[in-house]
């Protein structure tokens, strides 16, 4: 099974809800496991609860994601390293330089290749983390499309 990581700052917010809205995109036997971790994480904290909050208005339960500290051996065994800014991919590069080719920032995939960053909505109002909730789930079917085009989903059929 090939291993995709959505990487973000405490993963609490952003990472976490990438994880949720992929994992609910994609079937269960895609050949993937999707998980999310933090360049400056602790170890085992809950998803703020604004974005289980918003993951909920989309029918996910995200009330079981907990955060997880990027290591070298993660990023090793990772398959697909999704960052939601510039600064976390120089984060993962210069943890581990050879992994630049299968580090991506989410925005960077499709025809339009937006690169921009996704915002941290960390301690801000519901209304912010839907916003960034929005911003990721529309980011997502480009990194599908990508992954399908290179053959690195093996199934997708909702």
């Amino acid at each position: 099974m090939k291993k995709l990581i959505f990487v973000c700052t405490g993963n609490t917010c952003r990472s976490p809800m990438a994880e949720g809205l992929l994992k609910a995109l994609l079937p269960d036997d895609c050949g993937w496991e999707i998980s999310s971790a933090g360049v400056c994480a602790a170890n085992g904290w809950p998803a703020s609860e604004n974005s289980v909050a918003a993951l909920r208005e989309k029918g996910i339960d995200g009330s079981g994601l907990t955060s997880t500290p990027l290591t070298p051996d993660l990023i090793e065994a990772a398959d697909l390293l999704v960052t939601m800014t510039q600064g976390h991919r120089q984060a993962v590069l210069a943890a581990v330089p050879e992994s630049e080719g299968k580090v991506f920032l989410l925005k960077s995939f499709g025809i339009a290749k937006c690169a921009t960053d996704i915002y941290d909505p960390v301690g801000e109002a519901l209304d912010v983390y839907r916003r960034v909730r929005d911003e990721i789930d529309a980011a997502l079917p480009d990194l599908v499309l990508t992954m399908m085009e290179h053959k690195i989903i093996s199934k997708i059929d909702g």
